[in-house]
């Protein structure tokens, strides 16, 4: 009887099956851990890029708007009078209001002082009296010296009728005296104005009782000459030897954007105060269609030139301001911050004009976070125009 053979694999196959199996599935393996690993450098590298933060830049600018020194300025009138009442009275009326163009010497108003009239009146009769005894004792005296050219009368007589008429006649002068210093105190019950200008201002109300000398007391009137404008500007004392009289300058004001008035400065006070460590300087301005108000603020811009330390100006964003003082964060070409202190010599708000700590071919992180330190790395942003041009270009 023939023995059946066996049709199944042979072991050899079998071995060879499983060390193939084998292999695929360390590859299998090896393939997702290699991905895994991949992933994950990929995430570090992301997460890494992402904590690096991205900062604007700027240069610092030399020249142009940086070495104009603009500076507050006060607007005052050429010439201003406050009027008082130079007499006690009552205010009858009163003929110009706030915004009325004056004369010099027109009436602003007029009071009613019945005291000044009534002691003028007893002056003038006290005048009247001592002009008669005045004249009584030169008729007598004049009658005395005759006699005594007869030898009527002695000399020691004579001498006294004489020295009576003197007495008399100094007794008129000063009552002719009295009465001119009440006509004097009668006059100023018109108020006038001592020079052409336009009334700033009017406290006067009819009725209202005047008291001179009332140093509380508000000025009834007040008068101001605005044909011509002072302003009058604090210098630091840093730029006050650039700052000279003969020099131009230009003013603006709020109400009139856009529009720039020519100044003149005439003089300097040639001192630093104390306290504010400016020079007081003054200038003219011609104010022929009365834009220029009394009392307005201004900004007058000089013109100092570029002599003041290294006349570098940044962007007011870019400064920090800490303990150490203001500072500014500096980037490398590695991406690497370095924060330097600087000094600033005027701060304009939006600009800063600083004397010393940076070069005009460093870049300065433009509003740089509170946290930045010095060694921290940054990207820097690309400009706008060159981020414009590499999406046009996609």
């Amino acid at each position: 009887m023939e023995s059946v053979a066996t049709t199944g694999p042979d072991s050899r196959t079998l071995k060879r099956v499983g060390i193939g199996a084998a292999v695929v599935a360390l590859c299998v393996v090896a393939i997702g851990t290699a991905t895994r690993i991949s992933a994950t450098n990929d995430l570090r590298e992301t997460a890494a890029d992402a904590s690096i933060p991205t900062v604007a830049v700027v240069t610092p600018s030399i020249g142009g708007e940086g070495n104009a020194l603009v500076l507050p300025g006060n607007v005052q009138a050429y010439n201003s009078a406050a009027i008082y009442a130079r007499t006690n009275g009552y205010v009858r009326r009163w003929l110009a209001d706030i915004g009325d163009h004056v004369g010099a010497g027109q009436p602003l108003a007029i009071l009613d002082a019945p005291e000044i009239d009534q002691q003028l009146a007893a002056a003038n009769a006290d005048y009247q009296t001592a002009l008669a005894n005045q004249r009584l004792a030169g008729s007598t005296a004049k009658r005395w010296q005759a006699m005594l050219a007869q030898d009527a009368v002695s000399q020691q007589e004579t001498d006294e009728k004489a020295g009576d008429l003197a007495a008399r006649i100094a007794v008129s002068n000063a009552a002719l005296a009295n009465v001119n210093r009440l006509r004097a105190l009668q006059g100023f019950t018109r108020l006038s104005a001592p020079f052409g200008g336009i009334v700033t201002s009017r406290s006067a109300q009819i009725g209202a009782l005047v008291v001179s000398g009332n140093a509380a007391a508000q000025p009834l009137f007040t008068v101001s000459d605005i044909h011509r404008m002072r302003i009058y500007v604090r210098v630091p004392q840093g730029y006050s030897a650039s700052v000279k009289p003969g020099m131009g300058a230009t003013l603006t004001l709020p109400e009139y954007p856009g529009r720039n008035f020519t100044a003149t400065l005439t003089r300097s006070a040639g001192a630093v105060d104390a306290q504010s460590g400016a020079v007081l300087v003054e200038l003219q301005a011609d104010n022929p269609d009365g834009a220029l108000k009394p009392g307005a603020f201004a900004q007058v811009k000089f013109d100092v030139g570029a002599g003041q330390g290294n006349g570098v100006t940044l962007p007011g964003s870019t400064i920090l301001y800490g303990n150490d003082g203001p500072t500014v964060a500096i980037v490398d070409r590695n991406g690497r911050v370095r924060v330097k202190p600087v000094t600033i010599a005027r701060d304009e708000g939006s600009t800063v004009q600083l004397s010393g700590g940076v070069s005009p071919n460093d870049r300065i992180v433009d509003t740089p976070p509170d946290a930045i330190r010095t060694g921290d790395r940054v990207k820097v942003q690309a400009p706008a125009k060159a981020a414009k041009g590499a999406a046009n270009a996609r």
